[in-house]
Order: C-alpha cells, then structure tokens, then sequence
C-alpha cells in the first residue's frame, strides 16, 4: 500500500513484472523512485506502528528527512502471525 500523503491519499496494488494498459478501473503504476529508509518488520499488522516509528527515529538519528510518500510491501499469508513479513519504505528528500 503506497500512502502518498497523510490525509490518507492511499494505491492499493499488486506487484506485477511489467506496467500494462487497462481500459478498466484498474491501472499500472509505480512506486516512488529514489533513496529510502527501510525496515521489516516481522510479526502482526498490529503491530506495524513500532517499524514506522523504528523509520521515523532512524532518520532523526541519521539526519535524513522523509519526503512524504511511504509504502509497504506485503509478503505470504501465513496464519501464524510470527511468520509475517511487512517491508516498510520511506522515501527520502
């Protein structure tokens, strides 16, 4: 899910290998490009505040500001919640 901003303005999508036409209300598109902050994180969604924040604090640290849009990559379904894996980006300014 890509959160291009805070009010949220969200694109929900599906990771494809290639952009395509669609004359429908489904649409090809990218994701940001450029340096990010990164994390996994591994465990529940609930829990997927701590890696935003874990970002937040590891630029204050760095000096590197966050330019607005963040995303996160969901990886395979499992129905033990200690094996999910969430990547969360923050592109940086």
């Amino acid at each position: 899910m890509l959160y291009k901003d805070d009010v949220p303005n969200v694109e929900v999508g599906v990771e494809v290998a290639r952009s395509f036409s669609s004359p429908g209300p489904v649409v090809s598109s990218a994701l940001p490009a450029g340096a990010v902050a990164m994390v996994v994180h591994r465990g529940a969604y609930e829990r997927l505040g701590s890696s935003h924040r874990a970002v937040k604090e590891w630029c204050a640290t760095n000096g590197r500001e966050p330019a607005g849009p963040r995303w996160e990559i969901y990886g395979d379904w499992h129905d033990d919640p200690a094996r999910l894996e969430t990547e969360v980006y923050y592109l940086l300014k």
